[in-house]
């Protein structure tokens, strides 16, 4: 049986696309095992799906100067040796990394055993942990066509993005009982991202009064956003965050607003859903969600709202209008003639297996 250690993480959007390849890995006789931080959202996720589960030091790799690079150093090249000493435990055949902070160190010490390595890059533009472990990929997979030129000829794979499947078999009825709805109002579904975004939630709820007369709202925060105030308001339904529940969500929603995550995009265009993104700025982002929020736009298949003209005026505007014009871009998007991701990212995968073996 061949081996398989994924890694990544640190949001939800580094661990979704490796829970999506986990049934299909199975389903090839994969024997899988994950490395992830100890206290990220990885480990409560992984666990989940019954794959063991391997702990290692974490250290952020930061673009600016901060007293915390140096502390991280220390974290970076922990994790490194403890990557080191699991995948001697294990013996992989192949590594696959998702990217986030924690995958930088089990690249490092899957090269330095001669493991080969596949990594993904979800988004336009390489996040720093992706540039850093692409010289020691054997191949890297890539989301968006636009991606091609950041990575060489000889590693780069058109893949797309692995989506769970459970994502698109959802209930709407469950939905709708879920958050106390009923089919009398089209369902407004906002999604801030695995941490939240003070922004879009503030934007929401000071819009709250107008787009109740319009939506029923089922508002997924983030962690320790969930504002009591507005506990008990009629068509408005706030969660702090959402697992096993989110396709039924999904499935009850007409039309969402979202951040412009790679991950979160995928699964809406697996959903056929019209969606308002306001993608993370560039004062607190390196623009990539900007650039994967201006691709789909181009293609059809969502607006945007740039963070700076966010306010309560423009999001009921731009919500009523992306509703008035929601059949237009489900049409462009059930045009879409993406290719199965998951396929071919195990498929990838084997060849790589194959020739280690």
């Amino acid at each position: 049986m061949k081996t398989i250690v994924l890694t990544g993480g640190g949001t939800s959007g580094h661990v979704n696309p490796n829970i999506a390849l986990i049934p299909k890995l199975k389903e090839c006789g994969y024997n899988i095992h994950y490395i992830g931080s100890k206290s990220g959202i990885e480990k409560r996720l992984i666990e989940q799906e019954n794959v063991p589960y391997h702990a290692i030091q974490a250290g952020k790799l930061r673009r600016y100067l901060d007293m915390k690079n140096l502390t991280d150093i220390f974290r970076i090249m922990g994790g490194f040796y403890q990557s080191l000493a699991v995948l001697g435990k294990i013996k992989p055949d192949v590594v696959f990394s998702k990217g986030g902070f924690v995958s930088c160190p089990v690249v490092w010490a899957a090269w330095i055993r001669r493991i080969p390595v596949i990594i993904h890059e979800s988004d336009i533009t390489p996040g720093l942990t992706n540039k850093l472990s692409a010289p020691f990929a054997k191949k890297i997979c890539y989301t968006f066509p636009e991606s091609k030129k950041h990575f060489g000829i000889d590693k780069a794979c058109l893949t797309g993005l692995p989506v769970r499947s459970a994502i698109t078999s959802g209930d709407r009825l469950n939905g709708y009982k879920l958050c106390g709805f009923s089919s009398t109002k089209p369902v407004l579904m906002v999604i801030g991202g695995s941490q939240g975004s003070e922004n879009i939630n503030r934007a929401v709820r000071e819009a709250l009064q107008e787009l109740l007369e319009i939506f029923q709202i089922c508002h997924i925060c983030g962690q320790g956003n969930v504002n009591q105030e507005f506990e008990g308001i009629k068509g408005y339904r706030q969660f702090e965050y959402v697992n096993h529940e989110l396709p039924d969500l999904f499935a009850s929603c007409d039309i969402i607003v979202s951040r412009a995550g790679a991950t979160t995009l995928f699964e809406i265009l697996a959903l056929k859903k019209p969606a308002l993104l306001v993608p993370l700025s560039k004062n607190v982002s390196r623009g990539d969600q900007i650039l994967n929020a201006e691709s789909f736009q181009r293609r059809g298949y969502s607006e945007v709202l740039f963070e700076e003209n966010l306010s309560k005026d423009v999001l009921i505007e731009k919500l009523s209008q992306l509703y008035r014009n929601r059949n237009q871009y489900t049409v462009a998007m059930q045009e879409n003639s993406s290719q199965n991701a998951i396929d071919r990212v195990v498929q990838l995968i084997q060849k790589e297996t194959e020739g280690n073996a």
